[in-house]
């Protein structure tokens, strides 16, 4: 019988796999990710490599369970919008509210470690690959649920609607992380990634009537 108050399997299994993702990317933006072992990051971590494997089947893993919480989250915004909300509407509102709290995945966050994190991963082909699989998984949630929201529309232009989207969000976030990498403040920087992302998603309205 478990201990009240005491962690659950579950949770200690997801501090686990936290403590274990925080070790190698400290490791990975320290050195590089081509650079470190897996053998390395175990040991940092004080697990032995089969733990490791248990939590993690691969280095890329290791880096990407921090953004796992937003893979398909333009799907769920649209789908969990309001009823008089537009899909754009909702989705535009979400990104700027993102930026006020400088959310990492917006690209406006000037902390150190989130910097070196990005910039890792823009520079290790290998985790492009593997975001290039997750933005096309988040391609088919997204079109799902803008089919769902506007069925009149048909699901070639659901799909290619969400297709746009999601590139925007891409380019929104990176043109941000780069503008902070060569020495601004994300707090000068919000003003103009503000203006951005509204005058990004109006454009896509004018080409998205189905969805504004």
């Amino acid at each position: 019988m478990a201990t009240p108050g005491a962690p659950t399997r579950a949770q200690r299994r997801a501090r686990t796999r936290d403590a274990l993702s925080a070790a190698a990317i400290t490791l990975f933006c320290q050195r590089g990710f081509d650079d470190v072992s897996v053998a390395e990051i175990a040991a940092a971590a004080n697990v032995s490599k089969p733990t490791l494997f248990a939590h993690f089947p691969s280095k890329e893993d290791l880096v990407l369970h921090r953004i796992l919480d937003h893979r398909g989250e333009a799907g769920r915004i649209v789908a969990g919008r309001g009823a008089d909300v537009a899909p754009l509407t909702a989705l535009r509102e979400h990104q700027l509210v993102g930026l006020d709290r400088r959310e990492p995945v917006t690209g406006l966050n000037e902390h150190p470690e989130v910097l070196a994190f990005h910039g890792m991963v823009f520079a290790t082909p290998s985790l492009q690959g593997r975001l290039a699989r997750y933005a096309a998984e988040d391609e088919r949630a997204l079109a799902e649920a803008l089919a769902r929201a506007a069925p009149g529309a048909g699901e070639l232009t659901a799909r290619l609607g969400a297709a746009q989207i999601i590139a925007v969000q891409r380019v929104l976030a990176r043109e941000n992380w780069a503008r902070l990498s060569a020495g601004g403040s994300a707090a000068a920087r919000h003003p103009e990634a503000t203006a951005a992302t509204r005058l990004a998603f109006a454009a896509l309205a004018r080409a998205l009537p189905a969805y504004a």
